[in-house]
């Protein structure tokens, strides 16, 4: 019986251990923020850049729908078919803009996985 609670122990431990591992260290997304994002993206409400709108409350926010900024006629289509920015949208867009929006106007290093879920993640609540 010991011997069963105590592997049963452990599997919890490592179960604990993985899920913790999965998620991206939380200075990750400012760094990736800062080093691919920002140049074009700032992250304050209502400042938009000549090359991008701001990221400031993006998770959820209307795809193209910032006033004030001249979204590319692609991301006003792909806006009409998505609707809305989600966590899981972001990590696909990030993934390969192109592909997901062809004719987007904005070019960007490919991202590691874990990059794209870190920043993905790190923006959402802002």
């Amino acid at each position: 019986m010991i011997r069963l609670l105590a592997a049963a122990g452990t599997v919890a431990g490592l179960a604990a251990a993985a899920a913790l591992a999965a998620q991206p260290a939380p200075n990750r997304g400012a760094e990736v923020y800062r080093r691919v994002c920002f140049s074009c993206h700032a992250l304050d409400p209502g400042r938009n850049t000549p090359a991008g709108p701001t990221l400031h409350g993006l998770a959820g926010r209307p795809i193209a729908g910032l006033r004030g900024f001249n979204y590319s006629p692609a991301l006003r289509r792909f806006a009409a078919r998505e609707g809305r920015w989600t966590r899981a949208l972001l990590e696909r867009f990030l993934a390969d803009p192109d592909a997901l929006v062809p004719g987007i106007e904005m070019s960007l290093p490919r991202l590691s996985a874990a990059d794209r879920q870190a920043v993905a993640a790190w923006l959402s609540p802002r």
